[in-house]
């Protein structure tokens, strides 16, 4: 092969690769997704649409919220994927979510579905899981202490849980805020404040994680963590001496959620990434850590988690938490934010 044949094929790979990488179209989407899930749903998304390179932004729910809400008029991402549906709920009613039909959502059991589809109307947010809130007791702790595992919310306000209590910060945490707004509708506003004060006086910080209490206290750093049984039940799989408790007056939840920010330059990648998010084969990759999913006949039982998780869950009113989002997190940074974790 002469020099020159060598030099012209050379050159019509590197055009070739080049023209690949250039046809690539580019998707930004923020996610609060936990860090080991997106690395799975990412590298799966990728076998399928490889043409479609993503730039993921992620953090937790309340950074996330507050970061898509501060670019409202300047939209930065195309997507937000694994975002609390009571997030998404806000940014609905700012104006910032295009509507759009993933192909199969009208197989998603319909609560997972914005409920403005009933009438007629494109979604313009769709669920894709529920995350459910719990407790995680350290049995080595908790008994090194001399606590006894607790059972209800109120358990952990007895005198000897003092410095032992880890909870998230709802204004950085989306578990953190659907604690908040599951006592309140349990409990009504009075009732739910006087709860958090007594709380308050047994917690020993508070985290801008949701993971993060589950973590400390699989790690012996504390005895309860209040977090969410996603994590728990992983946790205790992998061997901590924990317990996931489910307490019984009710647990709060919320539903990860996917949309199409109004405004993004990449519509038909957007659109893909909505129907694949909403799929079949997603939700049997949302399986291996959530006991429910929003594909019905796809849930299997998940180790660590009870037979019964449905019944446990409160009957969530995500309109009214997420109408009440900034006034419920203002008088909650007012009366405890001084055990927050620095950022």
């Amino acid at each position: 092969m002469s020099l020159l044949t060598r030099a012209l094929l050379s050159s019509a790979v590197a055009l070739a690769f080049s023209s690949s990488a250039i046809a690539a179209t580019e998707l930004t989407v923020y996610t609060a997704i936990e860090s080991d899930d997106l690395q799975k749903y990412a590298e799966r998304f990728n076998e399928a649409y490889p043409d479609i390179e993503i730039n993921w932004v992620r953090d937790s729910t309340g950074v996330i919220t507050a970061r898509l809400l501060a670019e409202k008029d300047n939209p930065q991402a195309d997507v937000v994927w694994g975002l609390a549906a009571t997030s998404l709920l806000v940014l609905e009613k700012e104006g910032m979510l295009s509507r759009y039909a993933p192909k199969g959502v009208e197989a998603l059991d319909p609560k997972f579905v914005d409920p403005a589809s009933r009438d007629g109307q494109d979604p313009a947010w769709v669920g894709t899981d529920a995350w459910v809130a719990s407790i995680c007791y350290n049995t080595i702790e908790g008994e090194r202490q001399g606590l006894s595992i607790p059972t209800s919310w109120e358990d952990l306000t007895r005198p000897e849980f003092k410095g032992h209590v880890i909870m998230p910060n709802p204004n950085s945490s989306g578990t953190g805020y659907l604690d908040v707004a599951s006592w309140m509708q349990l409990w009504g506003e009075d009732e739910a404040w006087g709860y958090m004060d007594r709380l308050h006086d047994n917690i020993a910080r508070y985290t801008h994680s949701g993971s993060a209490p589950c973590n400390l206290a699989a790690s012996g750093e504390a005895v309860a963590g209040v977090s969410f049984a996603f994590r728990g039940a992983r946790l205790k799989s992998q061997g901590a001496p924990i317990e996931i408790v489910f307490p019984e007056d009710g647990v709060g939840w919320d539903m990860e959620a996917a949309a199409i920010i109004k405004g993004g330059e990449n519509r038909e990648a957007a659109e893909t990434l909505m129907d694949w998010a909403v799929s079949r084969e997603a939700n049997e990759l949302y399986n291996e850590g959530y006991a429910v999913v929003a594909y019905p006949g796809v849930a299997q039982p998940i180790e660590n988690y009870p037979a019964n998780i449905t019944e446990l869950m409160i009957d969530a009113d995500f309109s009214w938490a997420a109408n009440n989002r900034e006034r419920l997190l203002e008088e909650w940074q007012r009366r405890y934010d001084g055990k927050s974790d620095s950022q």
